[in-house]
């Protein structure tokens, strides 16, 4: 296919030999590659470079979720997870509910994920105690908790600086930092979605402030509600120019804006196939973010499957118990197990290859 006039007919020679030689894409090859009439043409050049990195592997982790309140003081439009103080069906964990929820999972996970709202009241000891007592219980776990938007906004309500939540987070157990709360970076739809959270740029310092003391992290990009193609090339563009300053982003999540339960009303609901053309873009434009997931929450597991061939090479992992995506609408069940995990994989014709938090293969 690839020697052939398949893409010259389609006018996208010269990017075809862009990514043949390795060479970086422009932000017009993006939005090039947006309008291409042929997704299947995109999916093909994406799954060539998942394939020259990872060959036939899909990687997956035994992980567990734990969103410990959804009291958030932010209220961004899109959000159906998001309750306040005293209203029914807010929550919080207290850190024995947390470690309860650890200890009763049929797996000892290799990563936890520990994310929430920006709740009001909560100080930083409290995460520093539970991230503590996690570590002592599970000293080899991978620590993946709280969300630039999160460490920002325990900076505030502390009343120090960002760099100083991270140390002493770090100091009680924290490895890496998940990638939400980056949604859309364009000011113009930012304001719009999420006025309250932080901005594009503060999200971005946290993250490199990260990256210099040694964590590492994911990104993400919530796609499909107002934003448009070149809103969604101007977003991988800056996360490659930040990954270019110094590193330390070990993996891109793309998440598909799930419109059941949002205020949010949007017209033009994402088709299956914008979704995979949308992973393939990424893992094209994003040349130095090791691995694209395929978030079979998000997606759905046969659309994860299918992200496999454009692009993705995470399918993430067990889960357990996933409360902001359902709230939003996703239908994919809360957790599975490892033999599920293998046997999607297995299914679209890769290669499964348990992981841990760092992407080291077990």
């Amino acid at each position: 296919m690839f020697k052939s006039d398949y893409f010259d007919n389609m006018g996208l020679a010269d990017i075809r030999d862009k990514v043949m030689n390795g060479e970086r894409l422009s932000p017009d090859d993006g939005l090039r590659l947006f309008s291409c009439p042929e997704p299947l043409a995109v999916g093909a050049l994406a799954h060539h470079v998942r394939t020259r990195l990872h060959g036939d592997k899909a990687f997956y982790v035994i992980n567990q979720h734990v969103n410990y309140t959804n009291v958030c003081v932010n209220g961004c439009v899109f959000c159906a997870y998001q309750r306040e103080e005293g209203q029914k069906g807010g929550f919080v964990l207290t850190g024995d509910d947390i470690l309860a929820r650890i200890d009763e999972a049929a797996l000892a996970p290799r990563e936890i994920h520990i994310v929430g709202g920006c709740h009001p009241r909560l100080p930083l000891s409290y995460f520093e105690e539970i991230l503590a007592a996690i570590k002592e219980r599970h000293p080899q776990v991978v620590l993946k908790c709280f969300t630039a938007v999160e460490i920002a906004h325990f900076a505030k309500l502390g009343n120090t600086t960002t760099r100083e939540v991270l140390t002493r987070l770090k100091a009680v157990g924290l490895d890496m930092l998940p990638g939400g709360g980056a949604e859309i970076f364009k000011t113009e739809i930012r304001e719009q979605l999420c006025p309250r959270k932080s901005t594009a740029d503060e999200w971005l310092a946290v993250h490199e402030e990260a990256h210099t003391l040694g964590l590492k992290t994911n990104c993400t990009m919530l796609f499909g509600h107002i934003e448009s193609h070149a809103d969604r090339i101007d977003h991988l563009v800056r996360l490659r120019e930040s990954q270019d300053r110094g590193g330390g982003y070990t993996c891109f999540i793309p998440l598909p804006f799930l419109t059941e339960n949002s205020q949010l009303v949007i017209d033009n609901p994402l088709t299956g196939l914008e979704e995979l053309r949308t992973i393939a873009v990424s893992r094209l434009m994003l040349d130095n973010i090791p691995h694209i997931k395929a978030y079979w929450v998000m997606l759905g597991v046969k659309q994860a499957q299918a992200a496999l061939k454009f692009g993705a090479d995470d399918f993430d992992g067990t889960v357990v118990e996933e409360k902001i995506g359902h709230e939003a609408g996703a239908t994919s069940q809360q957790g599975m197990t490892r033999g599920e995990l293998e046997a999607m994989i297995r299914g679209c014709g890769c290669t499964p290859v348990e992981r841990d938090g760092y992407f080291n293969e077990v």
